[in-house]
Formats: C-alpha cells, structure tokens, sequence
C-alpha cells in the first residue's frame, strides 16, 4: 500500500484536503517471463473484463516476444501434415469427445476460427454475446446439403461472421449430429443450445499442446494467415511499377483479413473520396486528349490549339509532348490502380492482421527481394515497431 499526505484534489473548482490518501492496494507482486503486460485490474465498470498496461510497441522486449510468436507458428509447418491426418482419422471416432475436437480443430484450421473464449493480446475482450468455434450455438450453423455449412455469429468485437463454406463430408455428418444430439438431461438440443457442448476452449488447447508444444488456436490463426500472405506474394509478384508490386501485396493482405474475417463498415468519406478520384482522373484524359491534338499537329509542323480558356499554347517539339503523354499515362495508371484498391478495400481491415497475424519478416523479405520501399507497406509508427526484422535475409520464406 502506498500512502501520500496533504494530497489536494480539485473537484468543481473546490479544492478537498486530504490528510492521508491511500492510492492503491497491489492485489500482488508477480514475477512470470512469459507475458508483456506490465499491470492488469479489474475494469471498475464492467468487472468481467480486465485493463492492461502493456510494453510499449517500440520495445525490444516486445518485438523478441512478437518474434517467439511468429517462430512457434512457422513451427507448426513441421506438424500440420501430421495434426491434419490426426483430426482426419477422428471425424469418425466413437468417443463423442474425441469426435467434437477433431472436428473443432478442423473448423480453427480451414477458417481460422478463434477457438471462443480464448483472449487476445491485440484486440478487446470479447462481449458477452460473441461466440468462437468452441461456443458455437446450434442456431450459429446450418445444414446445406450436399456437405456445406453456413455459419452465421457475432465473433470478436461484434463483428458479423457469414459464410457458406464446402467441408469434408464426414464433417458435415459430424456437425448434423451434433446438432441432433441429446444433451445431458435427455432432452433435445435447443438452437441456443452449445453444439459442441463436450468441448471448452480449455480441452481444446490441451489437445492440442499434446499435438504441438505451445500449439493454440491463435497458433493455427497467425500460421494460416502468414502463409496465405506468403504463397500468395510468391505465386502473384511480377516484374512491373512498384505501384503495381504494391497493389499485389494490398491483395494478399486482403485475401487474409477475409480468412481472419477482420472487416469494418464502408466510412462515410468513401463516396466523396470516389468522386473526387474519377473527377481527378477524368480530368487527366481530358489533358491527355488535348495533349493527342496537340502532338497530331506539331508532327505536322501546325501550332498547338488554344487551350480551354483561349490562350495560347507553348510551341513544343514532338518528342516533348510525347514525353508529356507518357508522364499523363503513367499518373492516370496510378490513379486507376488507387481508386480499384480504395473500392476493394472498403470494407475490409487491413491494419489488424498485418500487425498481429502476418509474421513481419515476409514482408520486409518480399520488398527486399522486388525493390519495393518499406515505407510504401508500413507506416513510421509500424518500422518502429518493427525493427526486429529489418534485417531479415531477402530470400527468406515462412
């Protein structure tokens, strides 16, 4: 306990003597190696969740812990083969048990689902009401036959999880069991009943720490989205403009933000962002259209027309205005290429897995080996951050 006198509080402009404040009582002292929060509490307005005081992002500490993180993932390629071939064997297992984690740890490697009440370092607690796969209601997925599921559920931050995805057939057998299956008392399951009411995230995890060490369903998450990022980049990448490099990356980015299912309403800006783009744009043909005319002329040794507001234009030689164009062409390009980005993007949220779910040395490595500058893929604040990879061999692979 920590006490200090003559403490003086203004409160509504009047100032309250206190002889004697007690500031705080430390709950305890704690010594653990495996963590980078430096003091948590009981959040006093909602007391199920907590607040942390974490390293700041620039520390060494964090960037070694974020490190450890991405290597244990890109560990997971020496066991996959045999995690995929366990989960498989056990689709059919007579142990109900044993039948609700294999297809648990499916549905975590195929869709990167979180495993439910697991807590994530770089994002909020989950309310009340969110569910991951291990809390999944009957109501949260449907039968579509042949063999697809449709998953329908509010998962971390409230954010809407819909998708129709085709599994294997003994999954989909699996999930229509499951749903039909009696619960404990005899009775039926209800829709907000749990469908995999054998299973928590807590006996999920330790299957799979047996099957890896250190293995959770975030492991699965930041594996699946780091290679994603990582195949994509290598298969996509073609000798061009870096702002043609950079629309490549900007779309293996986007293509795991959907595996993670990160996605954010369209701002109230992007129509007027839009517009002024295409107006930008337009504008540019229209000079490239005059510049055209223009060129037609001086080839015909002909002075340029009057420009729009009936003045006369400079007398340039061919080579010039061509040189024009070509500079015209290259902005309009550009410009194209932004505005069919923005449009993609829209409602999609980059920033969340490309700061915590895609092993940074990726994409430090691609820009290295195709000569795209860092800072066209991460902000100052970001390298900062990361400084942990910035020497990271070009030819490395996750």
């Amino acid at each position: 306990m920590y006490q200090f006198p003559n403490v003086q509080y203004l409160v509504k402009g009047n100032v309250i003597n206190r002889a004697k404040l007690e500031l705080s009582r430390w709950k305890e002292v704690k010594h653990d190696n495996t963590v980078t929060w430096l003091a948590f509490w009981n959040d006093p307005i909602n007391p199920k969740e907590f607040k942390y005081v974490f390293l700041a992002a620039s520390s060494s500490l964090k960037g070694q812990s974020d490190k450890e993180k991405y290597e244990k993932s890109r560990l997971l390629k020496d066991y996959i083969q045999d995690i995929r071939a366990n989960y498989t064997r056990d689709f059919n297992s007579k142990d109900p048990t044993k039948r609700q984690i294999s297809v648990a740890t499916y549905l975590i490697d195929k869709l990167a689902l979180r495993a439910g009440n697991e807590k994530d370092d770089d994002e909020a607690d989950d309310e009340a009401d969110t569910v991951g796969c291990c809390t999944l209601k009957v109501e949260n997925v449907e039968l579509v036959p042949p063999n697809k599921l449709k998953f329908d559920f509010l998962g971390k931050d409230s954010i809407r999880y819909l998708n129709t995805v085709e599994v294997e057939p003994p999954v989909y057998t699996a999930i229509g069991d499951f749903r039909t299956a009696k619960k404990s008392n005899g009775s039926k399951k209800d829709k907000v009943d749990d469908l995999f009411d054998l299973l928590d995230t807590s006996k999920l995890n330790a299957h799979l720490k047996e099957l890896m060490p250190g293995l959770t369903a975030k492991v699965f998450r930041t594996y699946n989205a780091s290679i994603t990022l990582d195949v994509i980049l290598n298969k996509e990448t073609r000798d061009g403009s870096v702002p043609e490099k950079v629309a490549v990356y900007q779309h293996a980015n986007k293509e795991v933000a959907i595996i993670c299912n990160h996605q954010r309403s369209v701002s109230k800006s992007h129509e007027t962002q839009m517009s002024k783009l295409n107006e930008k744009i337009n504008d540019l043909k229209t000079q490239r259209e005059e510049l055209t005319t223009d060129l037609s002329r001086a080839k015909l040794r002909k002075p340029p027309l009057e420009d729009k507001d009936g003045k006369p234009k400079k007398n340039l030689a061919p080579q010039a205005i061509e040189n024009k164009i070509a500079q015209l062409d290259a902005k309009i390009e550009k410009m194209e290429m932004d505005k069919q980005i923005k449009e993609d993007l829209k409602t999609v949220a980059l920033g969340t897995s490309k700061i915590n779910y895609l092993d940074l040395r990726i994409s430090v490595a691609w820009c290295k080996r195709h000569e795209v500058p860092i800072e066209k893929i991460f902000n100052k604040s970001l390298l900062a951050k990361f400084t942990w990879a910035m020497d990271v061999d070009p030819n490395f692979r996750f």
